[in-house]
């Protein structure tokens, strides 16, 4: 087997001329969640059981139909899906019209924050591969931050001295260039940075369904200190959905 070779990545500032690839990767990183969330989702317990016992009301209506119990369940599972397909549509949604809008004044107009995307070059043309960012949140902003941040805000402990801390947002990598090292070399970017700022802790917060993005900060040593089910969507599409939102946290 030939040997797997890897691309020369340089990890740089966000440019403005970089918006419309940045805002494509972010689209795709955030809607590619929606089935593994659906799968995830329909495989616990209750809605196995909600699942068969609407099929089995379809059959017993439709006078042994088998189609009638097929369209019944079909029909739950189409609810569940469209649930899970409101959260992070919803969530992405807010985050064009808001952050991602304008990511030059939101991010990088202030110093202490930083948005970065990893550049590489494909058949002699610069491509975006990755992204993250970085804002850096005063003791006093935390209410605003559980307010603002990437789904709810993370619960975080206080901090010794203002109490400020960085919180990472939009770390997403495209598809072709995963499992290579590049999602590790922007979160330790972004943990650099944080550190270079005097900050002794970095906070992020991620959904249940996005388990290869769980497993990646635990491996570069963060912790899970909390979670909650507030997605900005109704609490009965949460519900249905059975997403949580984890929050995870690294003392640098």
């Amino acid at each position: 087997m030939a040997p797997k070779t890897t691309l020369p990545i340089s990890i740089r500032p966000y440019r403005p001329s970089d918006k419309a690839s940045v805002v494509s990767l972010f689209r795709f990183g955030i809607l590619e969640h929606v089935y593994p969330a659906f799968f995830k989702a329909m495989s616990h317990p209750d809605h196995i059981g909600v699942a068969i016992s609407i099929s089995m009301a379809g059959y017993v209506l439709g006078g042994s139909s088998y189609f009638q119990a097929l369209l019944f369940g079909g029909a739950w599972a189409g609810m569940v899906y469209y649930c899970c397909h409101e959260i992070y549509m919803g969530y992405l949604n807010r985050k064009l019209r808001e952050a991602m809008n304008d990511v030059q004044t939101h991010f990088l107009d202030n110093p202490n924050n930083n948005f970065w995307v990893a550049e590489m070059e494909v058949n002699g043309k610069s491509k975006i591969a990755g992204m993250a960012a970085v804002l850096v949140r005063k003791g006093g902003d935390e209410a605003g931050s559980r307010r603002s941040s990437s789904w709810n805000g993370s619960p975080t402990a206080n901090d010794e001295g203002d109490g400020s801390y960085g919180e990472l947002f939009h770390l997403v990598v495209s598809f072709p260039h995963r499992r290579k090292g590049l999602g590790s070399q922007l979160l330790q970017t972004s943990v650099d940075f944080c550190k270079e700022q005097g900050l002794s802790r970095v906070v992020l917060e991620t959904s249940s369904p996005q388990v290869a993005a769980l497993a990646l900060a635990k491996k570069i040593g963060f912790v899970q200190t909390s979670s909650h089910s507030d997605t900005h969507s109704n609490r009965w599409i949460a519900k249905l959905a059975r997403i949580t939102v984890l929050c995870m946290e690294k003392t640098i």
